[in-house]
């Protein structure tokens, strides 16, 4: 069964910090696949951050020295921390593999409250 399971999100303030989990079923864990999505209201879903091939990482501009990606292969779960917390930052956070674009999980919301 896939599985991807977002948690983490809730109502912050800015310059606050979360902390995102997304748990997956070990068939959809691909660290190096992987990746932090997020859709604002009224636009459309975004890549925030995500491991590449190479086992680097990469960032969107607006999110660069704020967020945080992490995984943990034991646990096939992945992590990304956000300080700094904006009220742009307010969205529906995914998970995802991009080898495998047809599953998504519900999303976890974060709002950033200024």
């Amino acid at each position: 069964q896939v599985q991807l399971v977002e948690s983490g999100g809730g109502l912050v303030q800015a310059v606050g910090s979360l902390r995102l989990s997304c748990a997956t079923s070990g068939r959809i864990f691909r660290l190096k696949a992987m990746g932090w999505y997020r859709q604002a209201p009224g636009k459309q879903r975004e890549l925030v951050a995500e491991f590449m091939g190479s086992g680097g990482t990469n960032y969107v501009d607006a999110v660069k020295g704020r967020f945080t990606i992490s995984g943990d292969n034991t646990k096939n779960t992945l992590f990304l921390q956000m300080n700094n917390l904006k009220p742009e930052d307010t969205a529906v956070y995914y998970c995802h593999n991009c080898l495998l674009p047809d599953y998504w999980g519900q999303g976890t919301q974060v709002n950033v409250s200024s």
